[in-house]
């Protein structure tokens, strides 16, 4: 099982949707608090479904369970501490039972988990597919997109 993670930021709609037509994956999962902002362009909700389902193969599902608590999002966007914030997001993910409460299937044929930061190093979209691979997908290769 391979689950990828990609970022819209710093990127041409171009790019982006050609990177996810040559992974192969089946779902784009994306794992955004905020996925309505304006700022978002191309990936803006209402508008990054209508392109996935266009210009990919991939089907778009929206997948909050994944995505950090408004509180949270908040304090590190004030701090910009990563080790914190890195420690309190995996404790969401535990506290939400991750493992036994997010539909497994999602990821059967591969999934893409979708954020915005360009790259995955402080980006939650990591964390959420570490924790998934630690805890319910034991043989997942994870790759950044």
């Amino acid at each position: 099982m391979k689950i990828y993670t990609i970022g819209f930021t710093s990127t041409t709609a171009r790019d982006f949707f050609g990177k996810l037509r040559r992974v192969g994956a089946r779902r784009l999962l994306d794992v955004r608090l905020h996925n309505s902002s304006q700022l978002a362009g191309f990936a803006k909700k209402g508008s990054i479904d209508f392109f996935t389902e266009e210009l990919t193969s991939l089907a778009y599902v929206e997948a909050p369970l994944l995505a950090p608590s408004e509180e949270m999002f908040k304090e590190y966007r004030k701090t910009k501490d990563w080790p914190t914030y890195e420690a309190r997001y995996i404790g969401l993910l535990c506290s939400r039972r991750i493992e036994t409460e997010i539909d497994a299937s999602l990821f059967e044929g591969g999934a893409v988990l979708l954020c915005s930061e360009p790259t995955a190093e402080h980006c939650h979209r990591r964390l959420a597919a570490e924790y998934l691979r630690d805890n319910l997908f034991e043989e997942a290769d994870i790759i950044h997109i």
